[in-house]
């Protein structure tokens, strides 16, 4: 049974007001204090907040989902716990390698199988197209029913296969699939190729290859790529810093045309992720009409992610400006940044220093001695010559085409070095490298800073205490119980403002 609120008059004052307290009390029991009812709001469940077909069609209990955060920090045990929990996690593949997320797939199918639903991440790699096609070819062949795709700047050929493959036509003649793709978007235009159908010479391609029927070829000409499309707004990692109250409403504007445009027969559920650090934002944009949430900077502070304990523990004193945005690994010579934690580690000017001498420079040997020694001394803590011996080991191993381009381009081999720095200081803070505290790179966006200041006081203040599960709990249900205080006052109810400020507590 949950807490009902009982509306209220109060003669001698003639004011209206509402009785919410602390006990748990049937509706039809009278508010104490002999004051006439009035009315009742009836419960308002977490699991009632998002749209019903997220859940139907997910078999989730709650239409939340847990991000995949990079490098495996949105580890198999996190994603096996919200699947358990009733919630939908998303491992994180990006920036693994292969063989690294076959042994993931391996962990998912064991514990969860097709019981509990669960996905993994697809990542654009435009410098390694090669490996972006080989991932989405090992999950359609393993059997995953859910990929996030995201840092997608146009559909690809390995997106548009893992949506296609597997499409058919039920008893009644609707089309079914076997893959749902959850496109991560930040921009309208990405958004628009991903509602609509996918592009009939993609299309035609993959057939010719033999990589798809001809007859998923022409159902996916009636369906869009992704039929969950997560907005995302200003986020750790990569993001394009948008305002959620902007983006959001603008996504799903466009979600309407593109259907009415298309004829779909069922809806796209747009979804609402970054800065959900706090039970008012969830409630917000569940408000605004997202079809479901996505949590990612919180959950990278959960005892279940990939992230070190020091590392960890540097995001629970973050505040809402301590925040930066750097030099992506990924997408280095794009100029594509990352939002990055800037409290307790030096990373993100580092890293920028590097990407100034990139554009500066036309190779390593261009760079003045005085200020190749400050790289080397300051941000890399080796030569160039050995940071390059390292590089070139790991990319004769992972692809040595690369290495033979480097030889052939002195920008490109200048590239792949100051990489190294971005890539590794991930690594180091994943392992906890002591030696290299200063330069940890932890994915950071402002909800974290948001979620510090929520929980300051409360168990949830602890960080061995910020398990996935309870960070997700206190998140839905305290964005229930606003969105209920809300639903009174909306209705001229005096409601007092204590009745929005849900402080989290242990929740099972």
């Amino acid at each position: 049974m949950r807490q009902v609120a009982h509306v209220v008059r109060d003669g001698a004052a003639g004011r209206v007001g509402v009785a919410l307290g602390g006990e748990m009390v049937p509706a039809s029991r009278p508010v104490a204090g002999a004051l006439p009812l009035l009315a009742t709001l009836p419960a308002l469940y977490p699991e009632w907040l998002g749209d019903r077909s997220f859940c139907e069609v997910h078999r989730v209990r709650f239409a939340y989902v847990v991000g995949e955060m990079a490098n495996g920090i949105a580890t198999t045990r996190m994603v096996i716990a919200a699947a358990r929990a009733g919630m939908l996690g998303f491992f994180g593949a990006a920036g693994l390698g292969f063989e690294r997320v076959e042994r993931a797939l391996d962990e998912l199918t064991s514990a969860l199988g097709d019981e509990l639903p669960w996905g993994v991440n697809l990542i654009h790699s435009p410098n390694e197209p090669e490996l972006e096609e080989r991932v989405a070819d090992l999950l359609i062949r393993r059997g995953v029913a859910r990929v996030s795709a995201s840092a997608f700047m146009a559909l690809t050929p390995a997106v548009v296969r893992y949506a296609a493959s597997g499409l058919s036509l039920d008893a009644s003649g609707r089309i079914a699939r076997k893959h749902h793709v959850f496109a991560k978007i930040s921009r309208s235009e990405v958004a628009r190729r991903f509602m609509a159908p996918a592009p009939a010479e993609m299309l035609r391609a993959l057939v010719d290859r033999g990589l798809l029927t001809p007859a998923e070829a022409e159902l996916a000409a009636r369906v869009p790529v992704a039929e969950d499309i997560t907005v995302e707004a200003d986020s750790g990692g990569h993001t394009d810093n948008q305002a959620l109250t902007a983006l959001l409403p603008t996504i799903l504007s466009l979600r309407d045309e593109m259907s009415a445009k298309h004829g779909y027969t069922r809806p796209i559920r747009v979804g609402a992720a970054g800065g959900l650090g706090t039970p008012g934002a969830v409630a917000a944009a569940y408000a605004m009409g997202a079809a479901y949430v996505l949590t990612g900077s919180v959950n990278q502070a959960a005892v279940e992610s990939g992230l070190s304990e020091p590392g960890r523990a540097m995001l629970a004193q973050a505040d809402l400006a301590d925040v930066i945005m750097a030099p992506a690994a990924d997408m280095f010579e794009l100029g594509v940044k990352v939002q990055v934690l800037k409290r307790g580690t030096m990373f993100g000017v580092r890293a920028a220093k590097l990407y100034d001498a990139y554009v500066k420079y036309p190779s390593l040997s261009a760079i003045p001695a005085e200020e190749r020694a400050r790289l080397e001394g300051d941000v890399l803590h080796a030569t160039f010559d050995e940071v390059w011996a390292d590089t070139r080991t790991f990319w004769q191993k992972r692809d040595p085409s690369e290495v033979t381009r480097c030889e052939a381009d002195p920008r490109r081999k200048m590239a792949l070095v100051f990489r190294w720095y971005l890539g590794k200081a991930s690594k180091w803070a994943i392992d906890g490298e002591p030696s290299r505290r200063a330069d940890y790179q932890v994915w950071c966006g402002p909800a974290m800073g948001a979620f510090n200041a929520w929980t300051r006081g409360t168990f949830l203040a602890e960080p061995g205490n910020r398990s996935v599960v309870q960070i997700g709990l206190n998140l839905l249900e305290g964005a229930a119980v606003i969105t209920r205080a809300q639903q009174l006052r909306s209705y001229g109810v005096a409601v007092p403002p204590d009745a929005f400020d849900f402080r989290p507590r242990p929740l099972g």
